[in-house]
């Protein structure tokens, strides 16, 4: 074989080598398991509060001990699942149940008064649509109990994993070998970092429940029941405090359109590549120019969903009920007594 052949050769397994590279970094990590991966989902193995040489010398004197035990200790496997999997899966399939009242709910305050361009037309709608959502059965199933499940679970699953952290890493976070902090998803005191998927939920519960304190709670605590509760009760509510009613529906519709739809995206899978910046660089030019492109177009059109669900809300709800004006009579008296029980109205 001449020098010729040999160089020839080198050649060519250099450019088989980067171009196996560029396109192995051309590929997106993907959960092999599903789509609707998170990292959260799985447990994290139990911290072990024996010594080290406490524990070789016990694994050492069991005869039993097998390579099997040993994955299973580590938490590599197995069919047991701790918390964490289990306070995930009630926080997403709550949101499934929620999200049928929602849709429910978008119609009748929303879709139905934009095409009747009329509150008095669509009040018979939003009556009938509560002998579905507003039963003594249904409410609790698919309102109250959703709601207090998703928040719940979810409030549970931060501070388990705080737990966790401070268990691993203590308060000072995780040190690489190099004595430098590393990027390892903490924050302060152990707590996990506040995404904007969280941030929205906490913001849309604190909005959800003063809504449903105000269109549900007030009325039964005063007048024993809400069969007086309707569309013009909120229009009502717009003519006579305007600012408040707009800034608190605005906040309603933001927060919570937002929150769905980013939610819906993070079980599709779709959310975990969105973003403006990259968070790796590969020092690929090219590749980096195609992964940012890709992760800034999930973001916009994530983002225009839920600016497109936001304006189909606000069309009918803002648009339609807000402008339908005060009632009179002693519906308007009534609507003004209830008001009058709540603070800043």
């Amino acid at each position: 074989m001449d020098h010729h052949s040999l160089r020839s050769r080198a050649s060519q397994e250099t450019l088989v080598s980067t171009i196996s590279q560029v396109s192995l970094l051309e590929i997106d990590p993907t959960p092999m398991d599903s789509p609707t991966y998170s990292p959260y989902d799985k447990d994290l193995p139990p911290v072990p509060e024996e010594s080290l040489s406490d524990s070789t010398h016990s694994l050492r004197s069991n005869p039993t001990f097998s390579s099997t035990n040993t994955t299973t200790s580590l938490g590599l496997s197995g069919s047991g699942h701790g918390p964490i999997y289990y306070l995930t899966r009630i926080q997403r399939y709550s949101s499934y149940t929620f999200g049928l009242f929602a849709s429910l709910h978008l119609a009748t305050t929303s879709i139905i008064p934009l095409v009747a361009r009329s509150v008095p037309s669509s009040e018979s709608y939003l009556l009938l649509a509560r002998e579905i959502y507003q039963t003594p059965l249904s409410e609790p199933l698919l309102v109250g109990l959703p709601i207090i499940a998703h928040v719940g679970s979810g409030v549970a699953l931060r501070l388990l994993r705080r737990s966790h952290n401070l268990k691993r890493y203590g308060r000072g976070g995780h040190q690489s070998p190099n004595g430098k902090k590393n990027k390892s998803g903490l924050g302060g005191g152990g707590w996990p970092l506040f995404s904007y998927i969280a941030a929205s939920g906490y913001g849309f519960a604190a909005a959800l429940g003063a809504h449903i304190a105000m269109n549900r709670g007030l009325p039964l605590y005063f007048e024993g029941d809400s069969a007086n509760i309707g569309l013009a009760y909120a229009a009502h509510g717009f003519a006579r405090h305007p600012a408040v009613s707009w800034l608190s529906f605005t906040a309603l519709l933001g927060l919570g359109c937002g929150h769905m739809v980013w939610g819906w995206a993070k079980y599709l899978g779709v959310a975990q590549g969105a973003g403006w910046h990259l968070e790796r660089h590969t020092g690929n030019v090219v590749v980096d120019t195609q992964t940012r492109k890709k992760r800034r177009r999930r973001l916009l059109v994530i983002n225009g969903v839920s600016a497109l669900a936001f304006a189909v809300w606000a069309a009918g709800g803002l648009g339609i009920v807000a402008r339908g004006g005060e009632t009179l009579g002693w519906v308007g008296k009534l609507y003004d007594g209830l008001y009058a029980k709540v603070p800043g109205f």
